[in-house]
C-alpha cells in the first residue's frame, strides 16, 4: 500500500456539463476528505474544480490550490481553500501540482485537463514523476482516449509497457483504491521510451 498524503486532481471548470460529472467530483472529494487526503488542484472556483474542492473541505479534507496570477487578477480563484499558491505561469502551476502529489487523478475535462494529463504521463514515461496516475473514466468519457492508445500501440507509437503508466478507474472509490494500490515506479522507466 502508497503511503498517500496528497492527490492532484486534474478537472474541468465549465459549468455548463451533465449533472453526473459533478456528482463524480463531488463524490470524489469527499472520499479524500474522509481519508485525510489533501486535495492539489488548479483553485478554480467553477465546475467540477469547485465541486472537488467545496466537498473535500465539507468532509474535513484540506485543499491546496495552485494558480496563475494572472487567472487571479481576473477572479477565478476560490477563495475558501485551505491554502492558495499563486505563481507566474501555467507551467509553474502544473510543475508545482506534480511536485505536492503523492498520485494524480485526472477527472473529465476539456483541453487543458487533457493537456495536463498528456504531461504528467509523459514526465511518468521520462522517469520524472513516479506517483500513481489513474483515470477516472466517468460515464466512459475517457474511451476515445484509451482507443487513442490502442492505436498508438498497434502503430508503433507507443509499446505495450506504456500502458503501466496509468490506471482507469470507473468510480471514485475504484480511483482512491488505485492510488494506495498501483506500484511505484522508479527512473529505471526512462529504457521503455525508446520503443
Amino acid at each position: 500500500m502508497n503511503k498517500i498524503t496528497s492527490v492532484c486532481v486534474y478537472c474541468a471548470s465549465s459549468t455548463r456539463i451533465d449533472a453526473s460529472y459533478v456528482e463524480t467530483a463531488r463524490e470524489l472529494g469527499t472520499l479524500l476528505g474522509k481519508a485525510g487526503i489533501r486535495v492539489i488542484n488548479g483553485a478554480g472556483n467553477r465546475g467540477l474544480m469547485a465541486a472537488l474542492s467545496d466537498a473535500a473541505l465539507a468532509a474535513g479534507g484540506k485543499v491546496t490550490g495552485v494558480i496563475p496570477r494572472f487567472m487571479v487578477e481576473q477572479g477565478w480563484h476560490h477563495t475558501g481553500l485551505t491554502e492558495l499558491i499563486e505563481v507566474e505561469d501555467m507551467h509553474q502551476r502544473k510543475a508545482t501540482m506534480a511536485r505536492l502529489s503523492d498520485a494524480v487523478i485526472a477527472l473529465p475535462g476539456g483541453c487543458g485537463t487533457l493537456e495536463e494529463l498528456m504531461e504528467i504521463i509523459t514526465w511518468k514515461q521520462l522517469g520524472l514523476y513516479l506517483n500513481p496516475i489513474v483515470i477516472l473514466n466517468a460515464n466512459g468519457y475517457y474511451d476515445p482516449l484509451s482507443a487513442f492508445f490502442s492505436r498508438a500501440i498497434e502503430e508503433h507509437f507507443m509499446g505495450p509497457r506504456h500502458l503501466e503508466l496509468w490506471r482507469m478507474a470507473a468510480t471514485p472509490q475504484e480511483a482512491v483504491g488505485l492510488i494506495h494500490t498501483t506500484p511505484l515506479w522508479d527512473a529505471g522507466i526512462r529504457k521503455f521510451t525508446d520503443i
